[in-house]
């Protein structure tokens, strides 16, 4: 059970609850009598409940790094902030949009459903939105037969695997942010199965092209050589967006991560 179907049920208990007291059972207990145990914790945990639900669902949901694929950008353990209405407001739960705002745009970091386990999040970079023609040869991006800007700049220290990588700032979309590259790992990436619109795909020993489909999102984390994404398992649907990364809040590991970031 994901945690925003949890947090529905328990507000929509704690709400009948309260809603309950409210218009019947105070009326039936005797005149200074305590309310039982579930009454009190429910009409007392309700307001907060919905506070959170409200704000999670709508406004900003909290979101932790569990991996290294968008490195340096965010290291693995970096608490952040999404942004849930910057693309359109979505019910809670089943994720529908009701309200279309702003649409994504290339260069933004993304939180989505993972198209291959809706209940597991991803965040990733958007590289290419509908109609796009993304290339990656021989670890070059270009966008509608346009090479994205890029500039090498000092190596980057891994510390969980104790090695160098090359660092590069890349202007995407004319957002500057840091990708890695490998030297020694392969091009070629091998997609994991056929998935929806694989037919929009070109791969080859020297990388991959594909033509982002209407509706949907070609994504890659900044470490390049070491992120699982469309090129592996295809295009983001629409329906499968959660929100807009914004802000480190928190990481345990290096107290100083704190800010906006790109």
């Amino acid at each position: 059970m994901s945690f925003a179907l949890f947090l529905l049920i328990l507000l929509l208990v704690t709400g009948g609850v309260w809603a309950l007291e409210a218009a019947w059972l105070r009326r039936w207990r005797a005149p200074g009598a305590k309310q039982p145990w579930w009454v009190e914790y429910s009409v007392s945990f309700f307001p907060v409940i919905l506070i959170v639900f409200l704000l999670r669902s709508f406004l900003v949901e909290p979101f932790k790094i569990p991996s290294s694929s968008m490195v340096p950008t965010l290291l693995v353990g970096d608490f952040i902030l999404v942004n849930k209405f910057t693309y359109g407001i979505r019910l809670p739960v089943a994720n529908k949009k009701i309200v279309p705002l702003n649409d994504p745009q290339r260069g933004d970091v993304m939180v989505f459903r993972y198209p291959e386990d809706p209940s597991l999040d991803y965040i990733k970079r958007v590289i290419g939105v509908p109609g796009d023609r993304i290339e990656y040869r021989g670890k070059r991006l270009s966008v509608n037969g346009q090479p994205v800007p890029l500039r090498q700049v000092d190596d980057y220290l891994s510390r969980e695997r104790m090695q160098f990588s090359r660092r590069y700032v890349e202007t995407l979309n004319s957002t500057p942010h840091q990708i890695l590259i490998e030297d020694d790992a392969p091009a070629f990436v091998t997609p994991s199965r056929a998935f929806p619109h694989a037919a929009n795909c070109n791969y080859n020993i020297n990388g991959l092209a594909c033509t982002v489909p209407p509706g949907h999102y070609f994504m890659m984390g900044d470490n390049r050589d070491n992120s699982s994404d469309s090129r592996v398992w295809g295009f983001v649907p629409d329906e499968n967006i959660v929100g807009k990364a914004f802000f480190i809040w928190l990481n345990l590991n290096e107290l100083g991560r704190f800010g906006t970031f790109r």
